[in-house]
């Protein structure tokens, strides 16, 4: 595999936090705008790939109430929900025991995925399992969509449908660099620095993972490169364990590296990665009915699930109609 420095990952996927609220003030901006101009924001997925907005299911005059009763989610509410379903894709991983460098590469690509769309442009749920069912195939660990629709009970063809609309949106850019790697590989270089009895590295090591779990849903895998993301979830895991002493560690592999940064500058890059992993908020119940309430009218799916209702209650009066007319006579 290429070197992390010489990757996408790096040159083009990690970015400051100043860039990073860019990008998603620019894809809230994009969808409310679409609202405005279409009264719906949900894009259609064809099979040939291609995107369209559905028709309104609304008559025209109705237009104009519709548009100023439907409140677009802001960017906090975005963010909620891609924090639901990052969760949700952890779930569905943990359910199918994919291993950690599945879950990690498609928790990055659907981190990807909505720096370049809105929640209310392409639902979180149908991109989650997109990206599983990607994330599968790049690291060769192969699951048929229609083994993964159905260990969820969802239809395969929309996993297939939005297939490269997900890859068109990462750019191609479908090699990631996962900390669990650099964790495995920090460890042994500690063992062989510090001669500790094996098992302790063993428990620091099962307990990294579960911290690189919290980190990764965060904001901090756009902003941190994954060695440092290793780092931190191994300072947490030794500040648990009291393994080794850190600092010494970090000193001794800062000069065999000839890294550019002072130890007192890594310790600040592992404190922020802290930071957001302390700020890391989940919705509330409350949040998520409201949020879902507001994605539901912006997608149109209010008039047009009740549409749907009304034309499968004609067509059951239709043929309840029909049966009785053409009832063999008893007499």
């Amino acid at each position: 595999m290429a070197d992390f420095q010489t990757s996408t990952h790096r040159t083009k996927w990690i970015f400051t936090p100043q860039e990073l609220a860019e990008k998603y003030s620019a894809s809230n901006q994009r969808a409310i705008q679409i609202l405005e101009k279409y009264g719906s924001t949900l894009m259609e997925v064809d099979v040939d790939g291609s995107l369209s907005y559905p028709e309104p299911h609304i008559a025209a005059k109705d237009s104009a109430e519709k548009h100023s009763r439907t409140k677009p989610v802001n960017i906090e509410e975005e963010q909620f929900m891609r924090v639901f379903y990052e969760n949700k894709l952890q779930e569905v991983c943990n359910n199918f025991h994919f291993p950690h460098k599945i879950q990690a590469t498609a928790l990055i690509f659907f981190k990807r995925f909505y720096l370049q769309w809105s929640v209310m442009e392409h639902h979180p749920k149908n991109i989650m399992l997109t990206c599983i069912y990607a994330a599968c195939k790049i690291e060769e660990n192969h699951v048929s969509a229609e083994e993964l629709g159905k260990g969820i009970s969802q239809d395969h063809q929309m996993i297939l449908n939005n297939e490269m609309l997900v890859y068109q949106s990462l750019e191609f850019d479908l090699i990631v660099y996962a900390p669990y790697r650099s964790v495995e590989g920090f460890v042994n270089d500690m063992e062989e620095f510090f001669q500790v009895a094996d098992d302790q590295f063993q428990m620091l090591k099962g307990t990294s993972k579960m911290e690189v779990d919290k980190i990764m849903l965060t904001d901090a895998p756009l902003l941190f490169p994954p060695g440092q993301l290793a780092l931190a979830a191994l300072r947490n895991s030794n500040a648990q364990h009291k393994v080794l002493d850190f600092e010494r560690y970090l000193r001794s592999m800062l000069s065999h590296q000839n890294y550019s940064r002072t130890v007192q500058e890594l310790l600040e890059a592992l404190d922020a990665v802290d930071s957001w992993v302390r700020r890391y908020k989940f919705p509330s119940e409350k949040d998520l009915k409201h949020i879902n309430r507001k994605l539901k009218s912006c997608w149109g799916q209010s008039s047009h699930d009740e549409s749907k209702k009304r034309e499968k209650k004609s067509k059951h009066k239709s043929k309840k109609s029909s049966n009785e007319t053409h009832a063999p006579s008893h007499g």
